[in-house]
């Protein structure tokens, strides 16, 4: 987890397999945005491995959260990225 003190925000990064589309993309997209205090969510999209999801946040997020919305959105193989 990185803290931005400037902007008082946290960034995480977790690596998502499965995704294969753009469709898969607005999914997690959609799902990890609901999460309270998220401000953003960019998905750099690696089609046949793991695609790198980065959290943006306005307080820190628990990974469980994060990977309770990237379950619902239909991946399981989800872990915390560097």
């Amino acid at each position: 987890m990185t803290n931005d003190t400037l902007n008082d925000t946290t960034s995480e990064h977790f690596l998502v397999e499965g995704m294969t589309c753009n469709h898969c993309v607005a999914s997690v997209t959609e799902e990890v945005s609901a999460i309270d205090g998220v401000e953003s969510v960019s998905v750099d999209l690696k089609v046949g491995g793991a695609s790198r999801v980065t959290v943006i946040s306005n307080r820190p997020i628990a990974v469980e959260t994060v990977f309770a919305a990237v379950h619902e959105a239909g991946y399981s193989k989800v872990t915390v990225g560097r």
